[in-house]
């Protein structure tokens, strides 16, 4: 892993940082559609999202949504890509410590296409396995098929041992 002089900090994104994660975005990800700070503003208005940063520069974000027991990885952006590992370690170690504070039992991430034997490396280091969701538990079925469009492969990773059986 490659070092850096700087660490990498976490903070929960506010609406007073929309300009800041929509210039973010567009430039991450340049040729796609423009990102405007309303958009981002109505997008923290149904998911959590986490903000990585190194040197007081914006790296990363990662957004997901709590329900059912199971935490939805609903965005994932790194920028440079040599920051992808030391940020999405960050990101996820974040987002796991809330999850587990919310009593999830898992972490799942959908993926719009099969991942490639590199992203599928980048996340099983993470702890991250494949899965295919018609053999998950109904609640994580559900919580899958909620933000599924159709032919997203799943990204698993318990979080707890034990499952909750009953409503709390």
């Amino acid at each position: 892993m490659e070092q850096h002089s700087q660490p990498i900090t976490i903070q929960r994104a506010r609406p007073s940082s929309a300009e800041r994660i929509a210039a973010f975005i567009c430039q991450a990800q340049p040729g796609a559609s423009p990102v405007s700070p309303e958009r981002v503003r109505a997008h923290l208005g149904r998911t959590g999202l986490l903000l990585a940063e190194m040197d007081g520069n914006l790296v990363g974000i990662l957004g997901w949504q709590v329900e059912n027991f199971v935490s939805r990885v609903t965005d994932f952006l790194i920028a440079p890509p040599r920051l992808r590992s030391v940020a999405g370690r960050a990101l996820l170690e974040a987002m796991e410590a809330i999850s587990r504070e919310l009593e999830c039992e898992t972490a799942l991430l959908l993926m719009r296409k099969q991942p490639s034997e590199q992203d599928m490396e980048f996340w099983r280091e993470f702890g991250y396995e494949l899965r295919e969701v018609a053999a998950l538990p109904r609640a994580w079925q559900e919580a899958a098929c909620e933000g599924a469009s159709g032919d997203e492969w799943a990204l698993l990773k318990p979080l707890r041992e034990d499952r909750v059986r009953q409503p709390i």
